[in-house]
């Protein structure tokens, strides 16, 4: 898997930071998902704390979901985070 990510231009590996976990945890407090859901909650956490412009996901249970994404996007806004876009692959290869 690292030799493929290696072939990747613009990729960076990042790593979950304690700003990360508070956005999670917020995730978590506004009921964006549930607590077995911690782990979703962080990609999109980590996703935001770095600034990524898009997330591209195969979620739609826990992330690619319109209640789901609007949730996001509004715990960011409150925390004074700029959304990511959030899209499936779908709506990606369509564009």
């Amino acid at each position: 898997m690292r030799e493929f990510y290696s072939t990747l231009r613009g990729y960076e590996s990042v790593s979950a930071t304690n700003e990360c976990y508070g956005l999670r945890d917020a995730y978590l407090r506004a009921d964006v998902v549930g607590r077995a859901s911690a782990d979703d909650a962080l990609h999109v956490a980590i996703a935001t704390v770095y600034r990524a412009d898009i997330i591209v996901s195969w979620n739609f249970k826990h992330i690619v979901q319109r209640r789901r994404i609007h949730g996001f996007e509004a715990v960011n806004t409150l925390m004074d985070y700029r959304p990511p876009d959030i899209f499936s692959p779908r709506e990606i290869i369509e564009a």
